[in-house]
């Protein structure tokens, strides 16, 4: 705040309404999902929330590709810069 305005997400309350909206919003949206008939081209992409699932395991995988396997590549000796 230096410019003295406070704004919107200065505020915890506000914080916590945008987090409590954004859980609303996804049980809504996996709720509906099992209404929703899926149209894959594959069986298994017609299982309900499917897609949600690959979804999760994806990002999973990635975090632990990047934490494990770049952090080798990319790393630097401790005295690199000496």
């Amino acid at each position: 705040m230096r410019d003295g305005k406070q704004h919107l997400f200065d505020r915890p309350e506000n914080v916590n309404r945008l987090i409590r909206g954004l859980y609303i919003a996804c049980g809504v949206l996996l709720v509906a999902g099992l209404f929703v008939p899926g149209h894959g081209e594959f069986p298994w992409e017609s299982a309900p929330e499917f897609f949600a699932a690959y979804g999760l395991v994806s990002c999973i995988v990635l975090v632990l590709a990047a934490k494990h396997i770049l952090r080798r590549i990319v790393s630097r000796d401790e005295r690199y810069y000496d």
